[in-house]
């Protein structure tokens, strides 16, 4: 992806285990990784560029990122099948979305436009 100059350039979680940070966002959302090293790797097919840091505890509630899905429901599924942790779900004007926590303890979002 093209940098854009005041742009989220980047996404980077902790993760205690890389190894199922991984595992969760392959079967989740059919993202791919490249390893630099044991302890990060970066990300690819999430619609940002991104990274994750082994060995790094998540903190939850200190960033959320919230992405998108044509289909929420489907999406839910896949996260409660991939092992994440549904949290919340909130209705707003123009959309709908879920938080849920992975397997590492990252919490983000997942929401759709209205219909």
């Amino acid at each position: 992806m093209p940098q854009t100059n005041n742009h989220i350039d980047y996404v980077e979680f902790a993760a205690g285990d890389i190894a199922a940070f991984k595992t969760f966002y392959a079967a989740a959302f059919g993202w791919t990784f490249q390893d630099w090293g044991p302890d990060y790797a970066s990300f690819q097919g999430a619609g940002i560029d991104g990274g994750v840091r082994g060995g790094e505890e998540a903190k939850p509630g200190s960033t959320l990122v919230i992405l998108y899905a044509d289909d929420l429901e489907a999406s839910e599924k896949s996260v409660v099948a991939a092992g994440g942790e549904v949290t919340e779900r909130h209705e707003f004007p123009g959309g709908r979305r879920f938080h849920f926590r992975d397997p590492v303890g990252n919490v983000l979002a997942v929401w759709t436009k209205a219909e």
